[in-house]
């Protein structure tokens, strides 16, 4: 199990847990929740991540690399992450 680095933060750390489960539509306890399925500890484990680095989208238009004249439209998705 991993342990927190500072102590003080682990009511924020549930209570951001919490958030993150009602968004989701999870119905998430106090206490032990060995009941949920994977996918529903997933979810709540994966809108935590979409809170901390929200996914970023980036549209532009290019020429077309082999039809001169052509362009074509590309969208990139990207998730932004600060590590220290």
């Amino acid at each position: 199990m991993a342990k927190n680095v500072v102590p003080e933060a682990k009511d924020a750390l549930n209570r951001f847990k919490m958030e993150a489960a009602n968004e989701v539509g999870v119905n998430l306890k106090q206490g032990y929740n060995g009941d949920l399925t994977s996918k529903q500890a997933g979810s709540i484990g994966g809108q935590m991540v979409n809170n901390i680095c929200p996914v970023r989208h980036m549209n532009f238009k290019r020429n077309y690399r082999w039809l001169d004249g052509h362009e074509k439209e590309f969208t990139y998705n990207f998730r932004l992450a600060v590590i220290e």
